[in-house]
């Protein structure tokens, strides 16, 4: 065994030498250098790489981190976004009513128009008769004995004397008024006819205001016979 040793590194000092007389020694120390230059780059670039690898793994982490960021902004908005839709639906919900609601009172405005037209003709038509009755009271007066006053709410009061030949001061009445239809209508009757309601009706279809005065006036004379 020793015997091979020997002979073993024999043969390597035998490469060796023969090594070194076909290249040189100059030629090995520059092979040698070159190899620790190689050894020495590759060791600076490994850290330059790790270095770098390192610092994008940590961009890496903040772009991630980032993205989580923009994320959460993203629902955010979108949460927003749902928030301003619901509230414009309400607001156009709420112009709609506001809308229904001032046609309402447009027609309402109108309604209340027409009424009040309505309501000022009538009245016009019952101040009217009410300004022709006026005007008939001297004639009532002179050929009837007749008096008339204008009461509260546009109403008259006719008043007859000389009807009682024992008492020709006693005052026979009955109050006239024009209802919301434009007809005539007695409101109170002293002392109180059992035909009112008949002369009533009859001067609503004649309009012979004349006769239906004549007409009480002959009631309560024959009253007064009784």
């Amino acid at each position: 065994a020793d015997d091979e040793i020997i002979l073993i590194e024999k043969e390597i000092k035998e490469f060796w030498t023969n090594l070194k007389n076909i290249y040189g020694t100059e030629q090995i120390n520059e092979t040698l250098a070159l190899r620790d230059s190689c050894k020495e780059s590759i060791k600076a670039l490994s850290e330059k790489w790790s270095k770098k690898l390192k610092e994008g793994d940590l961009m890496i982490d903040k772009i991630q981190e980032y993205s989580n960021e923009i994320l959460q902004q993203s629902q955010r908005i979108s949460e927003h976004q749902e928030h301003f839709t619901e509230i414009k639906s309400n607001l156009n919900q709420e112009e709609e009513q506001k809308k229904d609601l001032i046609d309402s009172i447009r027609e309402l405005k109108e309604e209340l128009m027409k009424k009040k037209e309505m309501i000022s003709a009538k009245n016009n038509a019952a101040k009217e008769k009410v300004e022709r009755l006026c005007k008939a009271k001297v004639l009532y007066e002179e050929r009837l004995g007749l008096e008339i006053r204008r009461v509260h709410n546009e109403q008259l009061q006719f008043i007859f004397r000389h009807i009682d030949h024992k008492d020709p001061d006693k005052p026979y009445m009955f109050t006239l008024s024009i209802n919301e239809q434009g007809q005539y209508e007695v409101t109170s009757c002293t002392p109180p006819l059992d035909c009112i309601a008949e002369f009533q009706l009859k001067v609503r279809e004649t309009n012979n205001f004349s006769a239906f005065v004549a007409n009480i006036r002959k009631a309560f004379t024959a009253l007064s016979y009784k």
